[in-house]
């Protein structure tokens, strides 16, 4: 049974160093750009050099985290932090964004990409496709269970999962709230955790219906790395220092088969105490806030967890071997764990005048190794019993060899890639197209036909579930089955589409990768979805390389940067009760339960933001509080190959389609979405 690595946070050096002290096996950073935790300190490049050298000293990975979705302005100064990150030899990226995963190919053959949770992996096909794609590692989505994490390590890539820390409400990489109500995109990085203010389905104004208790797995290491799990890790790159060090004791103590201290691990930080819910499948009494008593709890404990850091810990075992030869210099040999090894000269050896070097005096010159990350694990000494040294030479000679020794574990443990100078295109530019809809709706009903008659309808697209013989045959081309953000029930999603097939239904929406896998195994035609984030032109050329006919733009984009979008035919999402979040915990069925539910929930400042489950697929959506409405701005869209029509909650989608024909306002409540205002 592999040994899992301990990943750790660090927003700040100082928390890199903490992490590296306390045993962390692996760390990962963001740089001061391109990073889904802008909030935090974060690296600059010399910062992320000296990262990388003190990673590498002692024998930790560095994983440096791009995991944003980038604008096609932006790639030219991607290119030269993706450039400079590959030189000073970073272990790995870990991606969200096609296009970022293409660019790096494109820059780096060899460098080691990993498929960052905001991909939304959860089941096996989706490991599958990422190690048919060079990925050799995924974080899986942190909504699984013991069993789901399982069956995606059984795929032969190496699975990440997060084992401590904060939980999202929302599914990684499917949220939209904070861009929605403040233009500050968690797909960016910026995300302004929305979820965490109040929300209530009863009306109560100090209610946090979104608001989880942090994740925490420490008790589960030895079933984690029994189901083979690779990477064990922590969230909190906003988090400080002595955090990080409570996590990475905690789990280091857990995986040599300790009792973790636990207790001070829950007065550090947490949210009312800890949840293990969506691991162990039993999700109640997940939801939790951070009260005033979890304050004053983490300040007490903060002074003796800074302890934990302070000083370097002995980690790595040195041999030694020194050779003391009368009238010849003083030779020392150090090698250490890895077979890494190195020699160095002092001072000729002098007559001894009164008692020659001896072991016993080496062993007390050559072991004092205070304030460096080695312990002496064995000496050997070859003396000829007439010379010595003083102890200064000693002294001397051994600071000389750990300074070789440093720079010769960095050396080794830098690695060195294949690199390629890449000349990015000019800024492409879209052209005009005839205005053509694409109306959603929750299931085929007496408005379908009617809708499909009009000329300028080009399809409808039904939840694959939902759809059967009912269909007239004659629809059935123009029927485009949708798929769940999230499911982590493979087989069903597979039955859906199989059973859809054999009645001749054949275009099929993708969300996430496993459903590109998976629907090309079945010889669908491939549509892509809002979920895909698809926000450059990069990333559509990779999707038409996957055999993708077109796909729904990012929401996040504004009007000017999805011009910008070319290289597959793109939609927009022009009218709809967006979809804001994901969510495998339903918050409506957590306060107020299914027999009461309101379908909705209530901010602080008296929105209601729409709330429905779909049993099927195991989730929940919540939606945006007001429908994005364009219709008399549609003119600025005609750069789109078509427009999306969302009437998932609009039972009347014929008077939208009119009033979207005929460019009309509306007197409603609405938004323009972001395509204005854009998101940071």
């Amino acid at each position: 049974m592999r040994t899992p690595e301990i990943l750790a946070p660090a927003g700040s050096e100082d928390a890199l160093l903490a992490a590296l002290r306390c045993g962390a096996n692996a760390v990962y950073v963001g740089g001061k750009q391109f990073s889904a935790r802008q909030n935090a300190a974060n690296f600059d490049l010399p910062q992320l050099q000296r990262a990388a050298k003190l990673c590498h000293l002692y024998g930790a990975k560095l994983y440096l985290t791009v995991n944003t979705l980038v604008f096609a302005p932006e790639f030219p100064a991607l290119v030269q932090f993706l450039e400079a990150a590959i030189r000073l030899g970073v272990d790995a990226f870990l991606v969200q964004d096609f296009g970022l995963l293409e660019l790096i190919r494109q820059i780096s053959p060899d460098v080691p990409i990993h498929a960052s949770t905001q991909m939304t992996i959860h089941t096996p096909e989706g490991a599958l496709w990422a190690k048919e794609h060079g990925i050799s590692r995924v974080v899986v989505s942190r909504e699984l269970s013991r069993k789901e994490i399982a069956a995606i390590c059984k795929t032969g890539i190496e699975v990440e999962t997060f084992v401590h820390g904060a939980l999202c409400m929302s599914v990684s990489g499917q949220c939209g709230l904070s861009a929605m109500i403040g233009s500050r995109s968690a797909n960016r990085g910026r995300c302004a955790q929305a979820c965490r203010l109040p929300f209530s389905a009863k009306g109560d104004k100090n209610g946090c219906a979104l608001s989880l208790k942090d994740l925490c797995l420490v008790p589960y290491v030895a079933e984690l790395a029994e189901d083979g799990v690779a990477s064990l890790k922590i969230e909190g790159r906003c988090k400080r220092p002595e955090y990080v060090a409570a996590a990475v004791t905690a789990l280091v103590q857990a995986r040599a088969g300790e009792t973790p201290d636990l207790d001070t691990l829950r007065a550090v930080f947490s949210r009312s105490g800890f949840t293990d819910g969506y691991y162990t499948g039993k999700r109640q009494q997940m939801f939790g806030t951070r009260q005033k008593d979890d304050v004053l709890q983490g300040q007490k404990v903060l002074p003796q967890l800074a302890q934990l850091y302070q000083k370097p810990t002995p980690q790595v075992p040195l041999d030694m071997h020194v050779t003391v030869q009368t009238g010849q210099p003083a030779v020392l040999k150090l090698r250490d764990g890895d077979g890494i090894s190195v020699s160095v000269s002092g001072d000729v050896v002098q007559p001894a005048r009164t008692k020659a070097t001896d072991l016993p005096q080496l062993e007390r010159q050559l072991g004092k190794l205070g304030g460096t990350l080695y312990t002496l694990s064995g000496l050997q000494a070859d003396c000829d019993g007439t010379g010595m040294l003083p102890a200064s030479a000693w002294n001397a000679l051994r600071r000389e060899g750990i300074v070789q020794m440093n720079a010769a574990r960095i050396a080794a443990n830098t690695p060195k890639y294949t690199m390629r100078h890449i000349t990015l295109p000019a800024l492409p530019a879209s052209g005009q197209h005839t205005i053509q809809y694409r109306i959603i709706q929750k299931q085929w009903d007496s408005q379908s036909a009617t809708l499909l008659k009009q000329p300028d309808v080009e399809a409808l697209l039904l939840p694959a579930d939902t759809v059967s013989d009912a269909v007239p045959a004659v629809c059935r081309e123009r029927i485009f089955l949708t798929l769940p953000r999230f499911c982590a029930d493979e087989a069903k999603v597979r039955l859906w589409l199989e059973q859809a097939k054999a009645l001749g239904f054949s275009h099929v929406v993708c969300e996430n990768v496993s459903h590109i896998r998976l629907c090309r195994s079945l010889g669908l035609t491939l549509h892509g979805g809002m979920g895909l984030n698809a926000a450059n032109p990069s990333c559509l050329s990779f999707l038409q390389r996957e055999s993708l006919q077109d796909v729904i733009l990012s929401p996040e984009l504004t009007i000017a940067q999805s011009r910008h979008c070319t290289g597959l035919p793109a939609g927009a999402y022009a009218y709809g009760f967006q979809p804001v979040m994901t969510m495998r915990n339903c918050p409506v069925q957590a306060e107020a339960g299914c027999r009461n539910c309101t379908h909705g929930l209530t901010d602080r400042t008296g929105r209601t933001f729409p709330v429905y489950c779909h049993k099927a697929a195991g989730i929940t959506t919540m939606y945006n509080a007001v429908p994005t409405w364009m219709a008399d701005k549609q003119e600025q869209l005609s750069h789109s190959s078509f427009l999306v029509l969302d009437c998932t909650l609009q039972p009347d989608a014929c008077s939208v389609l009119r009033a979207y024909q005929n460019d009309e306002p509306t007197k409603e409540a609405m938004t323009r979405g972001l395509f204005f205002r854009g998101v940071e």
